[in-house]
């Protein structure tokens, strides 16, 4: 026999259990009424695939930056972690290819983002196993101060790793040197620059220097 709802004070009342598809109860003293969720038929339709593509390729590339992510991506975490703030701008705004080769588009992706007025020009160098990252000083432009610290990611995305510096060399200091392992020799290693104030309260959009590979 199937389990009926109990209607309270005649038709126009209030009722418990289940009628179909709606459920009745009182809490509080307040009678409401819901509906069953939907079950899933086939959580794997092509839309899922798709965006689980998504998500697995810019969390790989995000993961490898977290460290960085923390400081560049603060002022949009509110309620969300840094990396999850992250996250929803990569994958609706940095993917390439097709289901199911999905990748970061590494002259899209920012792995800082704020007000701050970010770096104009940049260039690249390699020594040993050294990047160099180079920048224009264009402090008094914009918010942008001499004493601004240099927020650097230097990802191979290859091997799914990176190396990042949270406050390096200041503004005016027009460059910053990341080491890099030795083992990174001939990967194409991409560089991103933004800055972070003084007083840390502060964080540009980061800007994509470009790639180099070491030799």
């Amino acid at each position: 026999m199937k389990k009926m709802g109990k209607i309270k004070n005649g038709i126009l009342g209030a009722f418990s259990g289940k009628v179909g598809t709606v459920v009745g109860a009182v809490w509080n003293g307040v009678a409401y009424i819901r509906s069953l969720p939907q079950s899933v038929k086939n959580p794997r339709t092509p839309a899922q695939l798709m965006q689980r593509s998504k998500f697995l390729a810019a969390f790989t590339f995000l993961k490898a930056v977290n460290s960085l992510l923390r400081v560049g991506w603060k002022a949009y975490a509110t309620g969300r972690s840094p990396i999850n703030a992250a996250m929803s701008y990569t994958i609706d705004r940095a993917m390439t290819g097709s289901y199911p080769n999905y990748s970061v588009a590494p002259d899209m992706a920012l792995v800082s983002r704020g007000l701050l007025t970010p770096a104009f020009e940049t260039d690249l160098g390699a020594a040993g196993n050294s990047v160099l990252v180079k920048w224009e000083d264009n402090s008094g432009t914009g918010s942008a101060q001499a004493t601004d610290r240099a927020l650097v990611a230097v990802a191979n995305q290859s091997k799914g790793e990176a190396v990042t510096v949270n406050g390096g060399a200041a503004r005016s200091a027009g460059r910053q040197e990341v080491n890099v392992p030795a083992v990174w020799q001939n990967d194409d290693l991409h560089c991103y620059l933004g800055f972070i104030s003084e007083d840390g309260k502060e964080v540009s959009n980061s800007v994509y220097a470009g790639s180099i590979a070491i030799a």
